[in-house]
């Protein structure tokens, strides 16, 4: 076994003193890296064995009053410490592997959750739940997630296509490819990504490639104005029916169980924009 540094024989004593004589699971001190994890600790039930997240974690409300450890690329590393955690709930997909490298190395257990599919999420509640020890309230979080995304797939799955332009961004102008989890919301909703063809979980864009794809359909989640960047191209299908929508980027683009929302937002974005095409919804 190697040397202890100072910073890990710091944490190994803070470890020993938060875990004496406290029963399995209530002894965790659990911490978040993205505002995603934080939201599904919350949904899971693990709320009382939390004691920091990550910045940029707004909700739930109860969130906002917990001490901030940084973002997933730059923690606060000596911050943690002092705080001594006992789990790391990182991102799969998203944390940086160096972060997960050297939260290990302080002695920190580190919990992946991938969140790469929608029902990524329902499994991720119950990893959490069963992590922190509130397995009913996972499962029943978990369960209602799938049983909403189960009924949008139902109500959708034969409507008519339509092709769909995310925007991320404008500047650059910013995508998603077809592995990335927008992709698979727009095609539950009865849409198709037509940049669905990248292998990229998001990249950018020229405008002559999205203008040659002629979609019928622009969802942006950027903060700009997608009517105002649009305007111009009034020959383009979604611009000439007004078919141009914003999401909000933490119900579309934070995977969590609000996803859910997000989903049922741009499931009725695609009917209106049915209309404005003359194609009936149900047909």
């Amino acid at each position: 076994m190697g040397r202890l540094t100072p910073t890990g024989l710091l944490l190994a004593a803070c470890l020993a003193a938060c875990s004496a004589e406290v029963p399995p699971h209530e002894g965790e001190r659990i911490i978040s890296v993205a505002p995603n994890l934080t939201e599904l600790l919350y949904a899971a039930g693990a709320a009382r064995q939390l004691v920091a997240v990550s910045e940029y974690s707004d909700y739930p409300e109860a969130a906002r009053s917990l001490p901030r450890i940084g973002d997933a690329f730059r923690l606060d590393y000596e911050r943690i410490v002092a705080l001594a955690p006992t789990i790391a709930v990182i991102w799969d997909s998203g944390t940086p592997p160096e972060v997960r490298a050297r939260l290990e190395g302080l002695g920190v257990r580190v919990v992946g959750i991938p969140t790469l599919k929608l029902d990524d999420i329902a499994v991720g509640l119950e990893t959490l739940g069963a992590m922190a020890g509130t397995e009913e309230v996972a499962a029943a979080a978990a369960a209602g997630f799938r049983s909403e995304i189960a009924s949008l797939r139902a109500e959708y799955r034969d409507r008519p296509r339509l092709k769909v332009f995310v925007q991320i961004d404008d500047a650059p102008l910013f995508t998603v490819g077809g592995s990335h989890l927008i992709t698979e919301i727009v095609e539950l909703c009865g849409g198709i990504n037509v940049f669905a063809d990248a292998t990229a979980l998001a990249l950018p864009v020229d405008l002559e490639s999205v203008l040659v794809r002629a979609p019928q359909v622009i969802l942006s989640t950027d903060d700009g104005d997608p009517l105002e960047y649009w305007a111009r191209f009034d020959g383009l299908a979604a611009v000439a029916s007004g078919s141009i929508y914003r999401a909000p980027a933490d119900l579309l683009a934070r995977p969590s169980p609000r996803i859910s929302r997000g989903a049922t937002e741009v499931c009725a974005e695609l009917d209106d924009a049915r209309r404005r095409a003359g194609l009936a919804p149900g047909a």
